[in-house]
């Protein structure tokens, strides 16, 4: 799929990357479920099962622009199916296209938004990538944290597909919150005002998480 012109602008499809069934919904894996899920709720939208684009779709009005909702149903190492599905049936471009997903690199309660880039073994990334034959998709990196991060003695697989624990959850949702707040500046293509806002966010958070820690200073 080619890239887009410079008279692209703005996001037109939100993906969530996660894998379906009940037993994955609370899992590290599935933040970027956790993410599109808030922005339906945000915006009013409902999601319906699209065979045809091997998910649910929904659709919802972000910043006065028409914006597709995607989850893919096609468990997180297929995920480009669903995705290029809506794309080419759309026409939308990579550069049109933000996906949520779970952050190794980051910790609980950081979430940064990003253009391209590698895809650090995570396969749902991998296979969005390989199918649009692009990586300049926009993508918006939930922290959960890496378990040596968090000294805890887990292998990552085993990790992603664990629960967060009830400290961590709570520092992914309200991290999920504040990058709902960057949407309507992403839909309208103002992409540096919302990598600014949620970096000034991040650090305002990590200065209020410090002053609640027990070994800091009054």
């Amino acid at each position: 799929m080619a890239s887009s012109n410079p008279a692209s602008k703005g996001i037109r499809m939100i993906v969530g990357l996660g894998n379906v069934g009940a037993e994955f919904e609370r899992t590290r894996h599935n933040a970027g479920f956790w993410f599109i899920d808030r922005v339906a709720s945000r915006y009013g939208a409902r999601f319906r099962t699209e065979k045809k684009f091997f998910g649910e779709l929904a659709r919802a009005s972000i910043g006065g622009q028409e914006v597709w909702l995607l989850k893919p149903a096609t468990f997180m190492n297929l995920s480009g199916q669903a995705v290029v599905a809506v794309a080419l049936f759309y026409r939308l471009l990579p550069d049109q296209i933000l996906v949520a997903h779970d952050e190794l690199d980051l910790a609980p309660g950081d979430v940064r938004l990003k253009m391209g880039g590698g895809v650090a073994g995570h396969n749902g990334l991998k296979d969005v990538r390989a199918r649009l034959s692009s990586a300049d998709f926009w993508r918006m990196r939930i922290g959960i944290g890496h378990p040596r991060a968090l000294e805890l003695r887990q292998e990552v697989v085993d990790f992603v597909l664990h629960p967060p624990r009830r400290d961590e959850e709570q520092a992914i949702e309200a991290a999920i919150e504040r990058a709902q707040s960057v949407l309507e500046l992403a839909s309208a293509g103002q992409f540096e005002m919302a990598m600014m806002q949620l970096r000034r966010a991040a650090t305002l958070a990590a200065a209020a998480a410090a002053t609640l820690r027990p070994d800091s200073k009054q």
